[in-house]
């Protein structure tokens, strides 16, 4: 045993060294993504020449707590200049995020400002339309929730959809608030770079330029949420847009996307369980499925999954008036609601 224990000590401390410094690689790591996504003014030199200086400090700097100090140290500095920048409402922003939606509320009515109804000739060649919409909230009816894949199955991007008895329905998709002469960077996305938007727009718009315009794969489904439960859900959206109107928010891929926010708007005492699927959202269909969060038709969720693709019907409804109504039709979960069209929404 006196042999054994100075081996164990030697062991441990072998271990915990090397987590510090597997530590100490991911701070510099995260830093140097933050000075090159985040630096106002050179920033691939400013990153560059962090990087340098911190591989000059592990080969100079004189023993080896004096080492992973100054690499923390330098971590730390950054840290704290990272953590003053704000997210703002003021700049050059592409035209598909240059407005940002609010509403107002008037006992039942409730009337959307700047309601995104583009019309899209490519990803890239469009034109604007910003609208005026009023719905009622004694005429809400339901959520539906389109999901939206562009690469890998593990990946998606959620359209929330509200449904009314008497006006067409109102989504919500959660996004990056891109500037001109940005690019969308899932990296990039980890850091400050983009201000978050909450996109209120007809279906048309970010459906149809999903399946139509970039070919990506959408499947809808309707959600087992009542009519006031609905009404609960849509009121935090509002509650949402309005407050980013006056108080500005980042983007960031795993805090706050276009999943987790929406998980977020809720109160914390309602907020349902944490599953790896909220995150890894490509499989949050399946989530949903298994929580009884969809109107199933009793199908197994293979076979729901398959008839709830709607790319086909885009296509074909095209920018038709009863876009809506026709991405639904004989879609399980929808039954007669997919059968009828309600009247046109208010707009100007």
């Amino acid at each position: 045993m006196k042999h054994r224990r100075p081996l164990i000590l030697r062991i441990v401390c072998g271990v915990l060294w090397s987590l510090a410094w597997l530590v100490a690689f991911g701070c510099v790591a995260w830093t140097f993504g933050a000075l090159h996504f985040d630096f106002p003014i050179l920033s691939r030199f400013v990153a560059w020449g962090f990087a340098v200086a911190m591989l000059a400090a592990v080969i100079f700097v004189p023993g080896a707590w004096r080492k992973l100090g100054a690499v923390f140290l330098a971590c730390a500095l950054v840290l704290v200049w990272w953590r003053t920048l704000e997210p703002t409402n003021e700049a050059d922003w592409q035209p598909d995020v240059e407005q940002l939606a609010w509403a107002d509320i008037n006992g039942d009515e409730v009337t959307f400002h700047n309601v995104r109804n583009c019309d899209y000739r490519s990803n890239t060649d469009y034109t604007p339309r910003w609208e005026t919409r009023t719905v009622r909230l004694s005429q809400l009816t339901g959520v539906d929730i389109a999901i939206d894949y562009w690469g890998s199955s593990w990946i998606a991007h959620p359209i929330i959809s509200f449904q009314f008895a008497d006006a067409l329905p109102v989504c919500f998709s959660i996004e990056t608030r891109v500037k001109k002469g940005q690019t969308y960077s899932a990296i990039a996305g980890l850091y400050r770079r983009y201000e978050i938007v909450y996109t209120v727009a007809d279906e048309r718009d970010p459906i149809r330029l999903r399946t139509n315009i970039r070919n990506e794969d959408i499947y809808l489904y309707h959600l087992t949420l009542t009519p006031d439960q609905a009404r609960v859900r849509f009121l935090e959206y509002i509650n949402e847009i309005n407050g980013l109107r006056d108080h500005p928010r980042w983007y960031n891929e795993i805090t706050g996307n276009c999943t987790t926010s929406i998980r977020a708007q809720e109160p914390s005492h309602q907020r349902p369980p944490w599953d790896w699927r909220i995150l890894l959202n490509g499989k949050g269909d399946e989530l949903l499925y298994e929580r009884g969060n969809i109107v199933t038709d009793g199908l197994p969720f293979a076979e729901l999954k398959k008839r709830a693709l709607i790319d086909v019907a885009a296509k074909a409804a095209g920018d038709s008036p009863e876009f809506s109504r026709l991405i639904r039709v004989d879609r399980p979960g929808f039954g007669a609601h997919s059968e009828t069209e309600p009247k046109p929404p208010n707009s100007n």
